[in-house]
């Protein structure tokens, strides 16, 4: 994997804005492994983008994506009457390569999976507000399974994993495969030989997962595999990798967008009813009313900004709001040791979440 050297800027309200900006991007590689959807690439190449509190927060800011990225995701969008290069010229709220803040290992780390085909990108709100609050945040793209992944060195990977048939067969394999991706990313953050400079920040025993889609499907099978997980957010992914006996005792919490007209509606998402028998820690299971699948990343926010109508009540800017202040309260709760009441009971601040467990 290589990874990108970002920050949060500070506790304001991440939005994206047009702008330009190229973050610096180093090269890693897990050559103790094969590439699984390419196996005549011997080794595992990943592109990382970390966040962090920073000291200071001057210079320029990061671009969104990459031409190519931007190109990509587009076209696959359907998106009309939009230039191609239009999210590489959206800046983040993110300076590159700022000086990271913070004591020894104080810092929890939260690795973040985002959705099939899409680029790790789409969830930088999430990240960016994370980092304001004190995390170090890693978001992952899983190469050959997004539209374009771009490397520093100028090449382009495509997405060699779409044009396979996607069975259960093979959505148990990209789990499990990113799975494998999330621990090569703890080694190289936390391991004896760190690949980044700001390393010596994290607490390695304050480790978290989330993604979106197919990206939190695999922080099950990810916490099966990887003990140093400690807790794990779910966003909308049905999860193709049965949680078998034992089950998993740490903390979990499944994010759901609104699946039938009435909230909480039973023997809908019959995959999270299996895995939540298995769940025997601290759990919970949220919907949020208004709200589709795309609702909880940057896909929702920029396609309001666009004008486009996503089949979405709730605005992408308020369901931004609502994802990060309970995938918030759920690190700090679970890695930091702070109660949080807004995961015990409904809050009149967010009336659109609904506790369906």
């Amino acid at each position: 994997p290589c990874h990108a050297q970002l920050t949060g800027r500070g506790p304001g309200e991440p939005r994206l804005r047009r702008g330009g900006g190229r973050p610096h991007l180093r090269d890693l590689k897990d050559t103790s492994r094969p590439d699984p959807w390419v196996p005549s690439v011997n080794y595992r190449e990943l592109m990382v983008s970390l966040f962090y509190p920073a000291l200071w927060a001057y210079g320029p800011t990061a671009r969104y994506m990459t031409p190519a990225e931007s190109a990509a995701l587009i076209e696959d969008s359907g998106i009309p009457d939009v230039p191609p290069e239009l999210l590489s010229t959206t800046r983040t709220h993110s300076v590159r390569d700022a000086w990271p803040a913070g004591h020894a290992h104080s810092l929890p780390l939260v690795v973040l999976s985002p959705g099939y085909k899409k680029p790790r990108a789409t969830l930088s709100s999430l990240a960016e507000d994370l980092a304001s609050h004190g995390y170090v945040v890693a978001v992952v793209d899983h190469t050959y399974e997004t539209l374009a992944t771009s490397f520093p060195d100028g090449h382009v990977t495509g997405c060699a994993s779409c044009d396979l048939p996607h069975d259960p067969a093979f959505w148990q394999k990209l789990e499990q495969g990113r799975a494998a991706d999330v621990s090569f990313v703890l080694d190289a953050l936390t391991g004896p030989r760190p690949k980044w400079r700001g390393a010596y920040l994290i607490d390695s025993s304050r480790i978290g997962m989330a993604g979106h889609s197919v990206g939190g499907a695999s922080t099950l099978p990810a916490m099966v595999n990887e003990p140093r997980i400690r807790a794990g957010i779910d966003i909308d992914g049905d999860t193709d990798t049965p949680l078998l006996a034992p089950g998993l005792s740490r903390p979990f919490m499944f994010l759901s967008h609104q699946l039938t007209p009435t909230l909480c509606q039973p023997g809908v998402n019959t995959s999270w009813e299996r895995d939540w028998q298995q769940l025997t820690g601290w759990k919970r299971w949220l919907e949020v009313a208004g709200t589709v699948h795309a609702s909880f990343t940057d896909v929702g926010l920029v396609m309001d900004q666009l004008g486009i109508d996503i089949g979405a009540s709730t605005p992408g800017e308020r369901t931004q709001a609502i994802t990060r202040a309970y995938v918030h309260a759920f690190f700090d709760q679970h890695l930091l040791g702070k109660q949080r009441p807004l995961l015990d009971t409904p809050s009149p601040l967010y009336p659109e979440l609904a506790f369906c467990r």
